[in-house]
């Protein structure tokens, strides 16, 4: 099993013998949570695009798992996703809303497509994965997560989609606490820092995310491993935690965070100076294999003509 540093013994008690879903577990954030679930003692159902990277990350599980191919933004795939982990595993009791993308680049360069699309699944997505899962959360008892993100602090040029998105899935969690709490279902929101995913590769390259990061104090600065995400975010699913911090030093952001938006618009407009509207033109795309590899799926996919 794996064990972090400083884990209290039994923290895995309220987790052993149920069902979990985590989208976006192909990768990543999701395929070390899923593990890590897996390693307590949960079913786990991983959900995502790729079905060669789900079965792999499912083929090291140590309980039973299924693998379930599907678009958190096609309402009918998740509704369908929902019937079978129900019918394979049994109910959810915690379900992880983790699938995310992101793309770089000027907001007046970047695709409407390609915008929408990063839009549509971290928000949209969040939301259809909650609507499916609801009546099962509703039955066990459970916990529902929102992976949130630090970019909902602070909106950095460069990533308007991403920034957009996250902040609105933080604010939907919170929005869905209040109404689901009466069926005694929790509701949680993670925050994530830089954490060592393909969506954070080549950073350094990317001239205002490596700005923020460099004008960041130093213990900021630290890239955190998908493995350590993943035990915070387990200890705080077996806790039901209104909030998850990763690392946990960001819960103390919370206060400051009105401060956030200046200090930010402050870096990153030194650092736009530096560089000629070409310049930052060429970051211009999806971040990580993850995101490429939806963004090729969907690319791919017939739909109407002019349907976004």
């Amino acid at each position: 099993m794996f064990v972090a540093a400083g884990r209290r013994p039994g923290t895995d008690a309220p987790l052993r013998g149920r069902v979990a879903v985590v989208t976006g577990a192909a990768r990543g954030v999701g395929e070390a949570l899923a593990r890590r679930l897996s390693d307590a003692g949960m079913s786990v159902a991983l959900l995502g695009r790729e079905a060669e990277t789900l079965h792999r990350a499912a083929g090291s599980l140590p309980n039973r798992t299924i693998c379930v191919e599907a678009d958190v933004t096609d309402r009918a795939a998740l509704e369908s996703a929902a019937g079978r982990v129900e019918r394979e595993l049994g109910p959810a009791s915690v379900v992880v809303a983790n699938a995310g993308i992101a793309a770089g680049g000027p907001f007046a360069d970047t695709p409407a497509e390609l915008w929408q699309r990063v839009v549509d699944v971290n928000l949209v997505g969040a939301a259809n994965t909650a609507r499916a899962f609801l009546v099962q959360l509703a039955r066990t008892r459970g916990y529902f997560l929102q992976i949130a993100s630090t970019a909902a602090f602070g909106s950095a040029p460069m990533m308007s989609a991403y920034c957009a998105s996250k902040a609105g899935a933080e604010s939907f969690a919170l929005a869905l606490r209040g109404e689901v709490g009466p069926d005694h279902i929790g509701v949680g929101v993670a925050y994530l820092h830089w954490t060592g995913t393909d969506m954070v590769a080549g950073i350094d390259e990317h001239p205002v995310l490596s700005a923020l990061r460099r004008n960041q104090p130093r213990f900021a600065r630290r890239v955190h491993t998908p493995d350590q995400v993943a035990d915070r975010l387990a200890s705080g699913i077996a806790r039901r935690a209104h909030s998850v911090y990763a690392p946990p030093w960001l819960r103390w952001c919370q206060p400051l965070r009105p401060l956030f938006p200046a200090v930010v618009a402050r870096i990153t407009r030194r650092e736009l100076r530096r560089h000629s509207p070409s310049e930052l033109a060429a970051d211009l795309g999806v971040l990580g294999a993850g995101g490429r590899a939806d963004w090729d799926a969907y690319r791919s996919t017939d739909r109407p003509p002019g349907q976004p």
